[in-house]
């Protein structure tokens, strides 16, 4: 029996935000759609998140972000992803962005933003079609 390995998600909440139903509500949808969801919980480092991400051996992180400071953290995340050979695991944020940081986000290898409104089913077949078990 040849069973494809389930993918694997990190849900991570970075920095000082406090507010983490988004993130909660997600890695529940993300399980209800079979992934593997690994959350951190809130106030986290980028480094506890690539540290989490690496040591779970996950296929994608993804990082809630609701208080403005996406653009520092996810650079970030990539570059200790870069730093630690791990550049294969993909990330991806949902919260609340302005139009012109999703398109530099986009830029600095974020795979895909989700702002209020994407539907939980539309996330996961993102997922679905644009991530591969590593």
């Amino acid at each position: 029996m040849n069973q494809e390995r389930k993918i694997r998600i990190l849900v991570g909440k970075p920095g000082l935000d406090g507010h983490d139903r988004g993130a909660r509500i997600i890695a529940r949808a993300f399980r209800d759609a079979g992934f593997e969801v690994v959350y951190t919980g809130l106030h986290q480092t980028p480094e506890q998140i690539v540290q989490a991400a690496i040591q779970e051996d996950v296929d994608l992180i993804g990082l809630s972000s609701l208080a403005g400071a996406h653009n520092y953290l996810f650079s970030q995340v990539l570059e200790l992803l870069k730093d630690q050979g791990a550049e294969d695991i993909a990330l991806i944020g949902g919260g609340i962005f302005p139009e012109e940081d999703i398109h530099s986000l986009k830029q600095m290898g974020v795979k895909e933003i989700f702002t209020p409104g994407a539907s939980l089913d539309s996330i996961a077949d993102w997922v679905r079609e644009n991530i591969k078990p590593r």
